[in-house]
């Protein structure tokens, strides 16, 4: 391998390949090796994969800053002659679709940490129109979000999605990551039939501000994650995000309490309180939102604490359904990863496999237990 040619090819903005490369880990996947960047580096994205037998690279996407308040955070962050898109956020799993070589290669799914899913390649291949977009598009990556109450890493209720569903929020070129405009974005994925995250409309900044409250109004109330704010030619995104999203991502953390990190729970109750303060609300509004975000981190954990306490598996539920192969595929992938998975159904519906399983979320159990046996906890 060329370091210091894939370092241009990258742009990254170090000419030392020892300083990129030692971030760099070698993987093998569909019977070849990829060096994943596990961290952003040197103005690179995580994610970003060099597959050396086809000199190919596929970037990473982007970290989406957030806004805390909507006024001044649009106009602040957007220039003043901007168009700004609006586009629902969704609870989902990122995923970026990509053909890593020659025409005669297979499009593979890979995670936003640069992993190949087999599982999520599996079901891309099988639910979206692969073969001929990039028959036509062999340089794109689709960036999607697999969404639905069955899928191997989140879990969320959609109207109209009884197991998983792809959307197709981006499409860029594969290794320079630059994106199409929103507009062509959402004319392309159109003329191949992709599905598209809900489009809230286009506005200049700062009339763009009472958009996006009446839509995060009405994705609050149906329990949906948010808004990503994008500059027409998509080059600039931002993001905001519900009540309900905080108060749900805090009950998923108090769930499993000892797997995440308090930069985690900080960051959700932040989030939380300057969007109540922004939207100057009445004392028995305020009173009834710290209520439900008392209770998002209460009610979980001590749930948590009592099916330790009865022998109950701890950790993430889930479903997977789809080909057999492709489900025995996903399960050696989380072997390789060293997760403990507890399987609680495996079955047959309509000619296909489906499992329920448990991520075990073995620091939560471990430390509960040792608690619950009469151990100390130093403060």
């Amino acid at each position: 391998m060329d370091r210091k040619d894939y370092l241009e090819r990258l742009e990254a903005t170090t000419d030392e390949p020892d300083d990129f490369f030692e971030h760099v880990e070698q993987r093998s996947a569909a019977g070849r090796t990829h060096y994943v960047l596990t961290a952003a580096r040197h103005g690179v994205e995580r994610g970003t994969v060099i597959v050396e037998e086809s000199e190919s690279v596929v970037r990473g996407y982007p970290s989406v800053p957030r806004i805390l308040v909507l006024d001044p955070g649009i106009p602040s962050f957007f220039e003043a002659g901007d168009t700004v898109a609006i586009e629902e956020k969704l609870d989902g799993f990122n995923v970026r679709v990509a053909v890593p070589g020659d025409e005669e290669s297979d499009p593979l799914a890979f995670t936003r940490s640069g992993y190949v899913c087999p599982y999520t390649t599996d079901r891309a291949r099988d639910l979206l129109p692969l073969e001929d977009f990039f028959a036509d598009h062999p340089t794109k990556t689709l960036c999607t979000e697999l969404i639905g109450p069955e899928t191997p890493y989140t879990t969320h209720d959609y109207e109209g999605v009884d197991s998983h569903e792809f959307r197709v929020f981006d499409v860029r070129d594969r290794e320079s990551g630059d994106p199409l405009s929103v507009a062509d974005r959402r004319s392309l994925c159109a003329e191949y039939g992709f599905a598209q995250p809900r489009f809230f409309g286009r506005s200049e900044p700062s009339a763009a501000v009472e958009t996006v409250r009446d839509a995060i109004d009405d994705l609050d109330a149906a329990g949906r994650e948010g808004v990503v704010l994008k500059s027409a030619d998509g080059e600039s995104m931002v993001k905001y995000t519900t009540e309900s999203q905080h108060h749900d991502e805090l009950a998923y953390a108090f769930s499993l309490p000892f797997e995440h990190g308090r930069d985690f729970v900080f960051s959700r109750i932040v989030r939380d309180a300057f969007q109540a303060a922004e939207s100057d609300e009445t004392d028995d509004r305020l009173r009834e939102r710290a209520r439900a975000l008392g209770e998002s981190i209460l009610r979980p954990m001590v749930s948590t604490i009592e099916d330790v306490r009865d022998g109950e598996p701890v950790g993430e539920r889930h479903t997977v359904r789809g080909d057999p192969d492709a489900i025995d595929a996903l399960f050696e992938h989380f072997d390789e990863q060293s997760l403990t998975i507890d399987r609680r159904s495996d079955r047959r519906e309509d000619g296909e496999r489906v499992v329920e399983f448990v991520k075990v979320a073995e620091s939560s159990r471990d430390r509960i237990r040792y608690y619950l046996d009469g151990g100390t906890r130093d403060e």
